[in-house]
């Protein structure tokens, strides 16, 4: 297994003067005097990971002259845990060596020491359920358009443990609202450029909905962090095809390929707004959601306006796969 550095943990009057705070303090030997606020108990009890290195939430630094913070230039990959164990690794693995190629970024680390720092890193903070984010950038530089040369790539890293079997969204079905695909031409590639997608999250939160199906030349791409699917008035599962107009979705890959084993007709076609609406059912996929059945667009009810049979069936088979490891 790889060798990863961890650092020691950060004394508790240095995590308190992190915040100008009216809270009760901790006096110098770290004597509890009042409950700890809820941010510091957090930051302490978090373990991230920085360019080799294992350490507290709060003494995590990056570069002020990083490229992904002065050009976006960085790439990432969330992956999904369940029992403790990444799901489907090796397929973020493989879209994240594509994704550091378009960007001619050489990777840092190998597949064989990106595991071991997942498996470290859920180890560490105890997630049963939730995910590791992992983000690689160009790395530090002063500010200038064109590459810098001979720099090494920066490597973060950090859990969220959050319930992901327990998705109350899978009972009730979600609402979605399109708007315009305002997004680069390279979507393809999962860069954290993602100042169009959080724009269309928020508006889709400021209209009562849970996600936004962005729409161009009249065909729904993709959500702002999902893939579209329909089950089409002929009974055939549909969503866009591959390209850089798309995300090449990890969860859409295994949906379609269960999709096969099923039996169920698929066509990877584009399908309109005005199709999704008159759709049989309407669903999405995403690492963390799994698959979640969509019950409206743009107010108007899908089909019965309740969650369809398959997309709770693909929901269940992925969940069924999932578990097998």
């Amino acid at each position: 297994m790889p060798s990863f550095r961890r650092k020691p943990e950060s004394s508790l009057p240095f995590l308190i003067c992190l915040l100008d705070t009216g809270f009760r303090r901790y006096d110098v030997e770290g004597q509890r005097l009042a409950s700890l606020p809820r941010m510091i108990t957090s930051a302490m009890s978090r373990t991230v990971y920085v360019n080799g290195s294992f350490v507290p939430e709060a003494d995590a630094k990056i570069s002020v002259f990083d490229r992904a913070f002065l050009f976006a230039e960085g790439v990432y990959e969330v992956t999904a845990v369940l029992g403790g164990k990444p799901l489907d690794l090796e397929n973020h693995l493989a879209r994240l060596d594509r994704s550091l190629a378009e960007m001619q970024i050489d990777p840092p680390l190998s597949h064989a020491e990106l595991r071991a720092l997942h498996a470290e890193l859920i180890a560490l903070n105890k997630v049963d359920e939730g995910v590791v984010y992992l983000e690689i950038t160009r790395g530090v530089a002063d500010r200038d358009f064109l590459y810098p040369e001979g720099v090494p790539p920066t490597v973060v890293a950090f859990t969220q443990s959050r319930p992901l079997l327990d998705n109350p969204h899978a009972e009730t079905g979600i609402k979605v609202i399109t708007l315009p695909d305002i997004r680069w031409k390279r979507r393809d590639i999962k860069s954290t450029a993602l100042l169009a997608q959080t724009m269309g999250k928020q508006e889709a939160k400021r209209r009562g909905a849970y996600e936004a199906w962005m729409v161009e030349n009249g065909f729904v791409t993709e959500g702002t962090s999902s893939t579209a699917f329909i089950l089409d008035v002929n009974g055939t599962i549909r969503t866009q095809p591959l390209g850089h107009h798309i995300l090449p979705g990890v969860t859409r890959r295994a949906v379609l390929h269960l999709a096969q084993q099923e039996g169920l007709a698929i066509e990877e076609r584009p399908f309109t707004v005005a199709e999704a609406m008159q759709a049989r059912e309407a669903l999405l996929t995403a690492a963390s959601a799994f698959v979640l059945p969509v019950v409206e667009i743009d107010g108007k009810p899908i089909g019965d306006g309740r969650p369809g049979p398959v997309a709770r069936e693909f929901r269940r088979l992925y969940i069924e796969e999932a578990r097998k490891g």
